[in-house]
């Protein structure tokens, strides 16, 4: 098994929401703010390359939606999906399994793209399956009034038209062990409705791709909760759980939206778990 983290390029975030209730003294200390009270963030994705199998979690926002719609967050940088991926040898067509943590814009939306004619859409990846679990599913397809903006129809709905969507099997607790995809998967469902985060056994370690459970270092303290939840203090109480285990069992916290850092580890102090190391993803997994 090999494992490449894929940037897809970087957008900006109003910092409040992205941290609720804490107050900005606080959280600009991790993650500063420009004149507009924006911060960045990454959408950086995993790709697995595991036998015949290249597995790619969550493929950031793709390039469909419209000027007006993309200039709500600022993107910017040099990255896409395409250029990463060719970095490595790779083509989207190559990808067998695409791993969606959950079906908001930004963490999907690379995953649907516009037909040759652009009369409508078709995914990305013409040889993959798509993998979601039903409940998120239909949570995302019925969407409630807070989360209908972050659930673009045209970034869903093709990938069961196109006959490529397929379901976790998820069970009754909040762990599913050797899912289909052949790593286990911690259910969240303070964000979202069964958001999934992939927990990998790599090279003796275990590498959790924390999704929005955790998006940058400074959410690691149990309140820095985004404002975009659902359930914050569902949240809270899964990060605990999560963050707790982290520390216990020594796991490397891999951080989708973090600008700055691609992985962390965390510790146990008098305050709670805190943050403990940051690393590049080839300081450890060279």
């Amino acid at each position: 098994m090999k494992i490449y983290p894929i940037e897809t390029g970087n957008f900006k975030l109003d910092g409040g929401a992205m941290f609720g209730v804490v107050p900005k003294v606080l959280w600009q200390r991790t993650n500063p703010a420009d004149a507009n009270n924006l911060i960045n963030m990454s959408m950086r994705c995993m790709l697995i390359e595991d036998g015949n199998r290249l597995i790619l979690i969550d493929t950031g926002l793709g390039n469909k939606q419209s000027d007006k719609f993309f200039g709500y967050y600022y993107l910017f940088g040099d990255f896409t999906l395409d250029k990463s991926l060719a970095k490595l040898g790779f083509h989207r067509d190559d990808i067998t399994d695409v791993f969606l943590t959950h079906l908001h814009f930004d963490h999907c939306g690379g995953s649907i793209e516009w037909n040759k004619d652009r009369t409508g859409y078709e995914p990305a990846f013409k040889n993959a399956k798509f993998w979601t679990n039903k409940q998120h599913w239909q949570w995302a397809t019925e969407p409630n009034p807070r989360e209908k903006a972050s659930f673009l129809k045209e970034n869903i709905h093709p990938m069961e038209s196109s006959g490529q969507l397929n379901y976790v099997t998820i069970g009754k607790t909040n762990y599913i062990k050797n899912s289909e995809l052949g790593f286990d998967i911690f259910l969240a469902d303070g964000h979202t409705e069964k958001q999934m985060l992939p927990h990998i056994s790599y090279k003796g370690k275990t590498l959790v791709f924390a999704a929005d459970l955790l998006p940058t270092v400074g959410h690691i303290p149990l309140p820095y909760v985004m404002g975009y939840d659902t359930r914050p203090l569902l949240t809270m109480d899964e990060k605990k759980l999560f963050l707790n285990k982290a520390a216990n069992e020594e796991f490397f916290l891999f951080l989708e939206h973090d600008y700055t850092n691609e992985l962390c580890t965390v510790k146990h102090t008098e305050k709670g778990v805190r943050l403990d190391k940051t690393y590049k993803f080839n300081e450890v997994f060279n």
